[in-house]
């Protein structure tokens, strides 16, 4: 006989429900590492001066863009909170300060990054060849006006994703993406241009994704819509709600990207082999967690209305839920990609001793991945959707230091591992910050963070 405790027909999320939700963000994720690789490969056309500048302007958007996902995030949690309480009013006004709020800051960043485009281009970048730096100020100078339009869109797909509708989000990147690789190769392939040829639909693909998902945000009908004024009313209490989610995720993006970049350094040290099998490995590493990495997406939207409602049983009911199809779809994926090794390393054309490096560091990524990425990332995801973002942000920060960074060296280069020590630093930093989560979370404390 069916207990009472066992009906959840009373549950915010049916199955139907959470593959709604789940399958758009696969395939937008799958979309974004596709659409990378293949941006990569016609920027290559360019030539390697270009390839080099638009690589240096792209490592300093990739911070903003992190940030401005951070924001994005910080702004879904609060509206999911609001939306579990049934204050569909309130979760509006929280949408309504996080399209402003992040606009009116790109705006005054694009600005600041005009102003100080020389201290960027000579002192960030530091001595480089004058080709390079040509092809750097023409790129710095067209897509640095795509800032805002990334606040925008970033926000706007998290507002929808906060109400678990994740269809638009999807199919407004197919759109940016469509724009971006067909004006990338109508540029470079049929009217030779170089880096401009990259920057212009890079602009205007963001452009149209930010103005159709506000379009799209107005809509007086949906549960969650933007006032259609253009007077915006500081709410404090808001704004500072979202803070608290996004600057704590922000400063634990930034110091990821910041830690790759010193492990990047290292690698460069073990010879053109290493750099060659890491960089081929970074690629294959993103395509077996695409499916985790939708997930962290779909617990953030479903956890953060459980918060909101209170109700902590379903936070954990979904919990366990979605980390047994973390768990399954990464499997899966990975697999593939593991039976595909020897081919994909044909493709990329290396040298024996470099795709037998690369192949090592596949199945090292990939059992891993099976074994613990879900619960290293995807729980925490839970976490950060309950309020309890600082913690996880010192986790991964101290983690990510002393484990990725610290070991790297110890394993890489004191014992002998080179490269595939690297990797095995960056899978213990794994277990450590994965057993921190699950004893914060069995421990209960993110319960007492909800921000509503």
């Amino acid at each position: 006989m069916k207990t009472a405790s066992a009906d959840r027909s009373h549950y915010l999320f049916s199955n139907r429900a959470l593959v709604s939700l789940i399958i758009p963000l696969v395939i937008e994720q799958f979309l974004n590492v596709l659409v990378g690789m293949a941006d990569t490969i016609m920027v290559s056309q360019a030539g390697e001066a270009a390839v080099s500048g638009v690589s240096l302007v792209d490592s300093v958007m990739l911070l903003l863009i992190n940030a401005f996902q951070a924001l994005a995030t910080g702004g879904a949690v609060v509206a999911g909170q609001y939306l579990g309480r049934k204050r569909e009013k309130r979760a509006c006004e929280a949408a309504n300060q996080l399209v402003w709020f992040v606009t009116i800051l790109a705006v005054i960043i694009m600005a600041v990054m005009y102003l100080g485009k020389n201290f960027i281009l000579h002192v960030v970048f530091g001595q480089i060849d004058a080709d390079v730096m040509h092809h750097a100020n023409v790129y710095l100078m067209i897509v640095t006006a795509s800032i805002p339009f990334i606040a925008l869109y970033n926000a706007g797909a998290a507002i929808f994703r906060s109400m678990g509708n994740s269809q638009v989000s999807m199919k407004v990147s197919m759109l940016m993406n469509i724009i971006n690789v067909c004006g990338n190769a109508i540029l470079v392939f049929g009217f030779h241009r170089e880096a401009d040829g990259v920057a212009i639909p890079t602009l205007v693909s963001r452009m149209v994704a930010a103005i159709t998902i506000t379009v799209l945000l107005l809509n007086q009908n949906q549960v969650l819509h933007i006032k259609p004024t253009l007077k915006y009313q500081f709410r404090k209490n808001l704004v500072k709600k979202i803070l608290q989610i996004g600057i704590p995720n922000g400063l634990e993006n930034s110091m990821f990207q910041l830690g790759k970049i010193i492990v990047l350094s290292l690698v460069s040290t073990f010879g053109t082999y290493a750099i060659a099998a890491n960089a081929v490995a970074n690629t294959v590493a993103s395509f077996q967690t695409i499916p985790g990495m939708a997930m962290n997406l779909a617990i953030t939207t479903v956890i953060s209305q459980c918060v909101g409602a209170h109700d902590y049983d379903q936070a954990r009911y979904y919990t366990r839920k979605m980390l047994k199809i973390a768990y399954a779809s990464v499997t899966v994926t990975v697999v593939v990609m593991l039976a595909a090794s020897r081919l994909i390393t044909a493709a990329y054309n290396l040298s024996d001793v470099t795709a037998e490096e690369a192949i090592k560091i596949f199945f090292l990524h990939g059992i891993s991945v099976i074994m613990i990425w879900p619960t290293a990332f995807s729980l925490p995801s839970t976490l950060r959707a309950a309020g309890d973002v600082k913690f996880c942000m010192i986790t991964s920060v101290t983690s990510m230091w002393v484990c990725r960074i610290v070991f790297s060296y110890i394993f890489g280069r004191f014992l002998g591992f080179g490269v595939f020590g690297v990797w095995m630093a960056m899978i213990l930093d794994w277990w450590v910050r994965a057993a921190f989560f699950v004893w914060r979370y069995r421990g209960g404390a993110w319960k007492t963070k909800a921000l509503v």
